[in-house]
């Protein structure tokens, strides 16, 4: 038995954000010192190592479940399914949904039953619950569902991604340029071909010293009786945990799977940083001592950022629908779906179409 993807969806906010919004930012440190450098070569130096030239906000109406649902509703009407036969609903988010300018997270209920709410899902038999995983908590909600899938305790799962991290973002941090609104969804079912599906997977947390490189703190702009959180990153400390450790990940994924380096034709990494992926892509294909394909990596952060758990679904999503210039994926071709985030957590999945 075999679990495959019938189905994907997406919501990418209509609402784009250049680097020019933050022309007139101010910028501090984390000792809440205004940064030397004037605000354009701050944002050049920014695109130059993460390659983010905009990236997408969504509207003030809509909320982290509203976003999930739609990607939800496309990914159903991708597969031709009744909703009404969905096992379970898996949602990965981090924030909940983030209501009002004081960022008042909402997870009551859960996202996933807000979604199945949304989609007016009947069946009491279908199970909504959420993942907190940081990024890698929708390639991590395939893993559950796979095995789910084949234990036989379900047939057919909808798993979705979704997140608005510019509701959360300090606007006098530098890093804030990176996070990105999205959503992405999929649905994955029973297979009868053993030899297409979900392969393998590895999945890893890092807990000893790794556990507070992404975090809640105080902005980098001291504000008396200013009580509000911010999401924060040491930013060196993940790119170097990163690249020690996801292309590890990604060949004990590879290597459980039986296929060879040489047949593997995308890899979708989590977008969190253009230099930061392309080094991943470069240790890992090092392992194996053969060189990088043409093509081999999509990347969609430049023009969408890093919207966190959405990014991978996201992707998956433009290059299946032919949305991603000279990107496509065909029947046949052996992928890898990798990520790495808040816990710290790492996991890649190998997919046989």
């Amino acid at each position: 038995m075999s679990s495959i993807i019938t189905g994907t969806g997406s919501y990418i906010p209509e609402d784009i954000q250049s680097n020019n919004i933050f022309m007139k930012s101010e910028f501090y440190d984390t000792g809440h010192l205004p940064l030397e450098d004037n605000n354009e070569l701050i944002i050049e130096k920014f695109k130059n190592i993460t390659g983010i030239e905009e990236r997408r906000y969504v509207p003030s109406e809509l909320n982290n479940s509203e976003i999930g649902a739609i990607a939800a509703r496309r990914a159903i009407k991708n597969a031709g399914i009744d909703p009404e036969s969905i096992d379970q609903i898996i949602v990965a988010h981090n924030f909940g949904n983030l209501v009002g300018d004081h960022k008042q997270s909402d997870m009551l209920p859960s996202i996933a039953s807000k979604i199945k709410h949304l989609l007016a899902i009947a069946n009491p038999n279908c199970v909504a619950y959420d993942i907190v995983f940081g990024c890698p908590g929708w390639i991590q909600g395939m893993i559950q569902a796979d095995q789910f899938i084949k234990s036989g305790m379900a047939s057919r799962c909808l798993i979705i991604g979704s997140e608005t991290l510019s509701r959360i973002i300090d606007p006098h941090d530098r890093d804030s340029m990176i996070y990105a609104d999205g959503a992405g969804a999929c649905i994955l079912e029973k297979g009868g071909n053993p030899g297409k599906g979900i392969m393998s997977y590895a999945s890893q947390t890092f807990t000893l010293e790794e556990s507070n490189y992404i975090f809640f703190g105080e902005s980098n702009r001291k504000v008396a009786a200013d009580n509000t959180y911010y999401l924060k990153m040491h930013g060196r400390k993940i790119y170097e945990f990163a690249l020690n450790n996801v292309p590890s990940a990604m060949k004990l994924a590879l290597d459980k799977s039986g296929i060879p380096i040489d047949k593997v034709k995308k890899i979708l990494i989590h977008q969190a940083n253009e230099k930061m992926d392309e080094a991943i892509i470069k240790r890992f294909y090092r392992l194996f001592k053969t060189k990088i394909p043409d093509g081999i990596m999509p990347m969609s952060i430049g023009k969408l950022g890093n919207s966190s758990v959405a990014t991978v679904p996201t992707l998956l999503d433009l290059i299946l629908n032919e949305n991603l210039d000279q990107h496509h994926i065909v029947e046949g071709d052996a992928i890898i779906l990798a990520s790495v985030g808040a816990g710290m957590n790492i996991n890649a999945l190998v997919y046989q179409y």
